[in-house]
């Protein structure tokens, strides 16, 4: 990397930008981000640049001098998905063909079906079943066209999000409440099913250590981590019960995630329609190919389960960092 090289992050308040924004400034970069509140020109080591990712001339002024943009904003807790998304990102791809910069995406599943499951390479068919899904086969498709005309775009994929400042998630939202102790665990899907799971530094530090090389990747360069696989769907509320045991002393019980709320809330609530929408998610095992990656890097940036897990439960205010991990312990 040339030094001090400098980044702009889209979404940098958020969960997945923000981890990338923090990692990337400790690698070395000089990072910026882009936010519509006031700010002051620096803050925690980035710097803050007020504006709002729909206006171009925001977007393109940001990134003035940037050999790498990370598109990872969108719109608060899911409103007006549909008719945000698509022109955020054309305005991150006219900036960054104007810098002639690096566009990174943090990618899902969303956007494959089933007929590609149940283990997903780079490459698999993109057959949506689901408006968000096809949306994102769409925000893929427009960086492949900017890829075709000189752009250089780095994809990386993961499974459902979990960490200490992970934003908008099935662990935050779903399996516990953030800021209360955790007496039960609220598990979507079914014993038996397989769900794979990714720690957002472990995403962070990939996308980082691949733009170290990013010179070396194709143009439209596309990568899947395995992140943490649950192979019957009992094994990470399991390790989770462990964590809070040695923290708490008390086991909480594990129950069904409660489906019939979200489908009497759906109508009243954003992001409970598209929670309720992906449930097809947590219906069938879904798992994610990492061999490229591992070709390209070496490895995969992988933290311990029960080390992730912990590290969560701590930033989300659901266990005392302070307590002692080995007061329960026999």
């Amino acid at each position: 990397m040339t030094q001090q090289e400098a980044v702009l992050v889209l979404g940098a308040t958020g969960g997945i930008g923000g981890e990338v924004a923090r990692q990337l400034r400790h690698a070395g970069w000089r990072v910026r981000g882009l936010r519509r509140a006031a700010v002051r020109e620096s803050e925690e080591g980035i710097e803050w640049i007020q504006g709002d990712a729909m206006n171009r001339e925001d977007v393109a002024r940001a990134a003035r001098g940037c050999a790498v943009v990370v598109h990872a904003v969108n719109p608060p807790g899911y409103r007006r998905w549909a008719e945000l998304v698509l022109p955020m990102l054309d305005n991150t791809i006219a900036a960054a063909a104007r810098e002639r910069a690096t566009i990174v995406l943090p990618g899902t599943i969303y956007n494959f079906g089933p007929d590609a499951f149940p283990l997903l390479s780079e490459d698999s068919p993109q057959h949506p079943v689901t408006r968000k899904g096809a949306i994102r086969v769409e925000m893929e498709a427009r960086l492949k066209r900017a890829s075709d005309e000189g752009a250089r775009v780095l994809i990386v994929r993961a499974g459902d999000f979990f960490g200490p400042r992970a934003g908008n998630n099935w662990f935050s939202q779903g399996l516990v409440k953030p800021g209360q102790p955790v007496g039960r665990i609220s598990y979507p899907g079914a014993r038996g099913v397989g769900h794979q799971w990714s720690y957002l530094p472990d995403v962070a530090r990939t996308m980082v250590e691949l733009l170290a090389r990013r010179h070396n990747l194709e143009p439209f360069a596309r990568f899947h981590m395995r992140g943490h696989w649950d192979d019957d769907g009992t094994q990470f509320a399991a390790a989770m019960q462990r964590v809070i045991e040695r923290h708490t002393g008390r086991r909480p019980r594990i129950g069904a995630f409660p489906w019939w709320l979200l489908d009497l809330a759906s109508p009243l609530n954003a992001t409970f329609r598209e929670m309720r929408e992906m449930r097809y998610l947590w219906r069938t095992p879904i798992r994610m190919h990492n061999a490229r990656l591992v070709a390209t890097l070496g490895h995969e940036p992988h933290t311990p389960l029960e080390d992730a897990i912990e590290a969560t439960l701590i930033g989300l205010r659901c266990i005392d960092a302070q307590a002692s991990t080995s007061s329960f312990t026999s």
